[in-house]
């Protein structure tokens, strides 16, 4: 136990700690406090949560409606999904009670260097292209953060000489007042207005990653991007952009399909398994944080073999001279619009699913200019067809299937060698599966079945 964890070890103890917000990805939380001998209490709307903690030892339950009521604890660890600015956790600090979190807590603690990644988009696959680069290089590597993975959980076990690559989104960023030593930012774009309050407070949440950095820290932006690019002015530390479109004297930047780090070759696009220009973006991020602790060489092996996120035009196999693509991560027609723009040939095209009364007609010119075989299944069969069908003679061939397995297996029938097959539904899976991973883990048993 390092001895910051002993300190906070010693603050908790004896002291009322409540955790906001418990679910799964929590229960470390409560299991830490347990341990450094504090008197958790779990508050959540799901009385379902008395059962996740009913085997971790004696927890105060506030559960259902009223979860928010008589806060009387001396700490309270905030989930990110609630804002920090409620009327009940105003009053909670009125009366004395330490409002935080467990990435903010974890900043104090942790002994061990952070790469912090945020984005609009592509911060999971940069998270996981940095965390496999470094792993690749011997390190070893905790991930999470948003990515899933509570990592005050594992705080007793890092060392200062792993590496942690967080995933952050702009409600953890929210409150921070620490930044990691090397922070990404992706790109900036409207987002999550549902829950901020405005642009402004959007991209002020995610500036913290880098609004704190100090003299020696490293701020990663995208030269691309006016709003990421704008955290130049708050950056404490160095800052190494990256860019698609022009030559950065001293970053990383494409030219012609070749990445490059200050002029020196360092990746052919071509070369990275996963496919798209947002990926190429991705992995420019990725190389421009992990630059001084990695050689070329871990760079292109991860590029070679990392087959992506899953569900995220993950690749699956090539078969017969034929490319599997599973992008069931796509749910909405932009999502799936995406997926089809990051390959310079036509697709075999398997989509549809459960109707979310979302418009397809802005799929009728992407279908046509992108895909040779369209299979269609589901509620949304009709819909979909309807659209490819507007494009006239130049839609592509069109089948609808009566079940999952048969249209995999219809695109499996029409592939010949060198043609990509992607599923990317456009919609949501509800109907013939529980959600869009166990669609995309089907789609991968049949696939590996050919």
């Amino acid at each position: 136990m390092n001895e910051r964890l002993k300190a906070f070890c010693e603050y908790v103890k004896g002291k009322k700690v409540g955790v906001l917000g418990v679910g799964i990805t929590n229960i470390p939380i409560l299991k830490l406090l347990l341990k450094c001998g504090a008197h958790p209490v779990a508050r959540d709307r799901n009385i379902e949560v008395s059962k996740l903690v009913s085997d971790l030892g004696e927890i105060e339950l506030k559960l259902g409606e009223h979860y928010l009521d008589d806060i009387t604890e001396d700490i309270l660890f905030k989930t990110p999904g609630i804002r920090y600015d409620i009327p009940a956790l105003c009053e909670a600090r009125k009366n004395g009670c330490v409002v935080t979190s467990e990435m903010e807590v974890f900043f104090d603690l942790c002994p061990a260097k952070i790469i912090g990644v945020t984005g609009s988009d592509g911060k999971t696959t940069t998270s996981n292209i940095i965390e496999r680069i470094l792993k690749h290089a011997g390190y070893r590597v905790i991930l999470g953060g948003n990515i899933g993975k509570n990592v005050l959980g594992e705080i007793e076990n890092i060392t200062e000489k792993d590496i942690v690559v967080l995933e952050l989104s702009s409600f953890q960023l929210q409150t921070m007042k620490k930044s990691p030593q090397i922070a990404v930012v992706t790109n900036i774009s409207p987002n999550h207005l549902d829950w901020h309050t405005d642009m402004e407070e959007y991209i002020a949440s995610k500036e913290n990653i880098v609004r704190y950095q100090k003299p020696g820290d490293l701020a990663v932006l995208n030269a691309d991007n006016p709003p990421a690019c704008a955290f130049c002015g708050s950056a404490g530390g160095r800052v190494r952009k990256f860019s698609y479109q022009q030559e950065i004297s001293d970053g990383v930047y494409q030219k012609n399909g070749i990445v490059c780090y200050q002029g020196k070759e360092v990746l052919k696009a071509e070369d990275i398994a996963i496919v798209g220009r947002h990926n190429v973006e991705n992995y420019m991020a990725a190389i421009a944080a992990v630059w001084e602790l990695v050689t070329v060489e871990d760079i292109r092996e991860t590029a070679k073999n990392f087959s992506g996120v899953e569900h995220r035009i993950e690749f699956v196999r090539e078969k017969d001279g034929v490319r599997y693509y599973n992008d069931s991560i796509a749910t909405t027609p932009t999502r799936t619009i995406a997926g089809l723009n990051s390959f310079t040939r036509k697709v075999i095209l398997i989509a549809g699913g459960y109707d979310k009364k979302i418009p397809f007609e802005p799929m009728t010119e992407p279908i046509a200019k992108h895909v040779k075989n369209l299979i269609l299944l589901g509620q949304t069969a009709p819909l979909l067809k309807e659209a490819a069908e507007a494009a006239g003679k130049d839609a592509p061939q069109i089948d609808v299937c009566d079940t999952f397995e048969a249209a995999v297996e219809l695109a499996h029938q029409y592939a010949q060698f060198g043609d990509i097959v992607l599923l990317s539904p456009a919609c949501a899976s509800f109907g013939m599966f529980k959600d869009y991973k166990e669609r995309g883990r089907k789609f991968k048993e049949i696939v590996n079945r050919f």
